[in-house]
């Protein structure tokens, strides 16, 4: 499974979103630190969920990245959030 198939079952099973958009941006950093030959290092997620309504911008961010912790460690360099309670959408 991608890095980016992951990154979507993880975040689909704890926050059920509404919208859900992962963008593997890892060509942009192609030669910079972090960036693995093979790419999948550099990621770009929307989000939006009722899990986030009433949160704040840090914890919503602290809410995906706690999911995804064993990613960060591991295969994530970089994770760039939009992340939104459904009552905002995104725009």
């Amino acid at each position: 499974m991608s890095v980016a198939a992951l990154i979507e079952q993880k975040l689909n099973e704890k926050f059920a979103p509404t919208v859900l958009v992962v963008t593997d941006e890892s060509a942009l950093h192609a030669g910079h630190a972090g960036a693995r030959p093979g790419g999948e290092s550099h990621f770009r997620v929307e989000i939006t969920s009722a899990a986030f309504n009433g949160q704040s911008r840090v914890a919503r961010q602290r809410m995906v990245y706690g999911v995804l912790s064993d990613e960060m460690k591991e295969t994530i360099h970089a994770l760039a959030l939009t992340v939104k309670g459904d009552d905002e959408g995104l725009s």
